[in-house]
């Protein structure tokens, strides 16, 4: 206390004598004012390279953790269409298993602060929301869009976030959406439109019900990105998702019983699933989840479009799937919304 009191004492003295010595003697006074403005101009030099630094980081671990993402989507169609799993299957084993992963890890690194979140009953709250609505909702739904169509499908469906992230906004401001807006809102529908009837609208090239489970993860991804906002003021993004994970796990074994399904995989497929939750879950979240931080949340955003393109690029190549000049329009339409929106 003492000292804090000295130097709020110090603080005008040293003023007066800046202030004195530069009216007795202008040069030197000019000397003086020439050295802080350089030793300031230093320091916010650095505190730039910092930021820059810092953006740079985010942007790279955003798009690593969207290519991770899209690659374990594309492992994810292999293992429906070669191995015979099902996502009701999948889904459950995959978070709870990064789920565990990721308790330990916690319970290791923060202790008694990993049981934090369920002292408080608004933060039990939103953990429940974000976990069980959003994070869990968006994996299984995200993987059934995939076992009915494709990739690059589910991937860039869950990419219409940002327009359920506008829509909300818009409900809770009680306002009408701008312009720009309204331009982002066009050009996500007429993206969409594009992909599902490749121009021909009397045809569908996508199931309905693909389409319906792909627009409901974006839902998903929207309850995840606004529901713990007052948590990731207070806890790791990591203690947020080993409670997710386990919750999400829990939840989905409990309604899906994948016990009862009687299936064992092969060797690839135990390899596929071990995929899907280390590069998958751990590392791509956790990755994206640390980019959103360093970089912002509206150009991790674009970053992130490395999902649904790897996806792509791998289910055509690799996987099989047929990708049109007119899925490529509809890509770009979509990318170009969120870039608008950001």
């Amino acid at each position: 206390m003492s000292e804090q009191q000295d130097r709020m004492d110090m603080q005008p003295a040293a003023v007066r004598v800046r202030t004195s010595s530069a009216g007795a003697c202008p040069a030197e006074g000019e000397r003086q004012a020439d050295g802080e403005k350089r030793r300031e101009g230093a320091g916010s030099g650095k505190g730039r390279q910092s930021s820059k630094g810092s953006r740079l980081a985010g942007a790279l671990l955003s798009v690593f953790g969207g290519v991770c993402w899209g690659c374990s989507g594309s492992v994810g169609q292999y293992l429906f269409r070669h191995e015979g799993m099902d996502s009701r299957w999948l889904v459950p084993i995959r978070l709870g298993s990064a789920g565990v992963i990721l308790f330990v890890y916690c319970l290791f690194r923060y202790g008694r602060r990993l049981f934090g979140p369920w002292r408080n009953q608004t933060l039990r709250r939103d953990l429940l929301l974000y976990g069980l609505a959003g994070v869990s909702g968006c994996q299984f739904l995200y993987f059934l869009t995939i076992q009915l169509s494709s990739a690059g499908i589910g991937t860039i469906l869950q990419d219409l976030a940002p327009i359920m992230v506008l829509l909300w906004t818009c409900l809770i401001g009680r306002r009408g959406p701008r312009r720009r807006e309204v331009l982002c809102i066009a050009l996500a529908i007429g993206g969409v439109t594009l992909i599902v009837t490749h121009g021909d609208p009397a045809h569908l090239a996508v199931p309905p019900t693909a389409l319906l489970t792909g627009v409901l993860s974006a839902v998903c991804v929207m309850i995840y990105n606004v529901a713990p906002v007052r948590l990731l003021r207070r806890y790791p993004v990591s203690v947020l998702q080993a409670w997710a994970f386990l919750g999400g796990g829990l939840s989905l074994s409990l309604v899906f019983r994948p016990w009862t399904r009687h299936y064992v995989p092969t060797a690839a497929g135990w390899a596929g699933i071990a995929f899907v939750v280390l590069i998958g879950n751990v590392l791509a979240f956790n990755c994206y989840a640390t980019g959103v931080k360093l970089a912002g949340p509206q150009k991790a955003v674009l970053y992130g479009f490395a999902e649904p393109v790897t996806a792509a690029v791998i289910s055509a190549t690799l996987l099989g799937s047929v990708f049109t000049l007119w899925d490529a329009a509809g890509f770009a339409m979509i990318f170009l919304m969120m870039v608008l929106i950001s």
